[in-house]
């Protein structure tokens, strides 16, 4: 993890274990760099990414302070933590619907800028909350750069897998977000009716060097999903 990483995370649990509520001030900048021992640069980038994942804001010359709480079981559509971070408080279970290697095809190259015909892991799952299904999860990662994947990897978090496991330092990534109707299969998995209507987000995720790794649909049961987005600014 690295070290503006490590503050970013560390801030966020100590608003977290303080329970801060809005309008709560945070120590300085100055003090910050004093208490992590960091250049004032990588405070400042620690805290761009709580600010970008709706956490605080700051106010030019008085200081940085708490955001707003967003309400249990949204999901935040800004961030890529995963449904066990942004969901703490239901409990996220997995089935596998599908597991392999297989070959990538033409548009899989495109997405994740490898060769046609590299190895990916196909990782099909249908995602819970609370006991009540909310996704369809289907996506393919290198084995270039993940290695190696099993079944009981696929029923926790992939994510904290490869960030805790593998010490993979992600970056950012690319979301294309559609509305659809739901197929039969899909609407007998999410437990609703066929042609309901349905969310449907791809997502390029990156490592920090730039380099694309996991390609991702994700559909979404618009009965039991809930989503926000949290704006930093206006034009």
């Amino acid at each position: 993890m690295l070290k503006y990483e490590f503050i970013a995370n560390d801030i966020r649990q100590f608003i977290l274990d303080n329970n801060l509520e809005q309008s709560s001030q945070l120590p300085k900048i100055d003090e910050l760099v004093k208490k992590y021992n960091a250049s004032k640069n990588t405070v400042i980038k620690a805290l761009e990414i709580l600010e970008q994942q709706g956490i605080i804001y700051q106010v030019q010359g008085s200081g940085i302070f708490v955001r707003r709480k967003h309400r249990d079981g949204y999901i935040n559509l800004l961030t890529n933590q995963g449904f066990y971070n942004t969901l703490k408080k239901n409990t996220i279970k997995s089935d596998i619907l599908d597991f392999k290697e297989i070959p990538a095809d033409e548009r899989a190259a495109k997405y994740l800028k490898c060769p046609i015909g590299e190895t990916l892991f196909l990782a099909k799952r249908l995602r819970y909350k609370s006991g009540e299904p909310f996704c369809i999860e289907t996506s393919l990662y290198k084995k270039s750069v993940v290695g190696y994947l099993n079944e009981d990897i696929l029923k926790q978090s992939i994510f904290q897998y490869l960030q805790e496991g593998l010490k993979l330092q992600f970056g950012f990534s690319d979301k294309y977000m559609t509305v659809s109707k739901l197929s039969k299969e899909e609407a007998k998995l999410l437990k609703i009716k066929e042609n309901d209507p349905a969310l449907i987000i791809e997502e390029v995720y990156y490592l920090s060097s730039g380099e694309a790794f996991d390609l991702s649909k994700i559909i979404y049961n618009h009965k039991n999903t809930k989503f926000f987005i949290q704006g930093t600014g206006r034009d």
